[in-house]
């Protein structure tokens, strides 16, 4: 089990897990699991960890078939800008590996934004903290868990 699965079963959500075989050389690791587990690429959602006003670590969580609008990310969080963080910081603050960081179970809890889009659907698939493992759960349960807000960030 993962940190992120283990916040869900702990807090008693509906959720599902689902597991794939990860492909190493694989390019995109959301879209592979959209692909990998026949789902709407809109569905699953990518985790990036951002740094605010060059300080601060957040968590942007956006389907995987879009990219990040830093500027939107930014205002959604209360910060003038953001950036990427480095991925020595991601992991050393998530305690999770790029490619699989999950939203959920993070060492620290982060400022999260969730892109307003998750909630045209009943479930969203985010990574559960490993490659080749999803979650899927209801969008206002990651919101509640992450302490998050909904914003537009695509």
């Amino acid at each position: 089990m993962t940190p992120a699965i283990n916040l869900v079963r702990k807090q008693k959500l509906a959720h599902l897990v689902h597991e794939y075989v990860h492909d190493p050389v694989s390019a995109s690791y959301g879209l592979e699991a959209a692909e990998k587990l026949g789902v709407d690429p809109q569905q699953v959602f990518k985790t990036l960890v951002i740094t605010l006003d060059a300080k601060a670590l957040a968590v942007a969580v956006l389907p995987v078939s879009e990219q990040l609008n830093m500027k939107q990310a930014a205002k959604a969080l209360g910060a003038k800008k953001a950036a990427m963080a480095l991925q020595i910081d991601v992991e050393r603050s998530t305690g999770y590996v790029l490619g699989g960081v999950s939203p959920l179970g993070q060492k620290k809890l982060l400022a999260t934004v969730i892109d307003e889009s998750a909630l045209q659907f009943s479930t969203v698939y985010i990574s559960a903290g490993r490659r080749g493992l999803e979650l899927e759960l209801a969008p206002e349960d990651l919101r509640s868990l992450t302490l998050g807000v909904f914003a537009k960030v695509v």
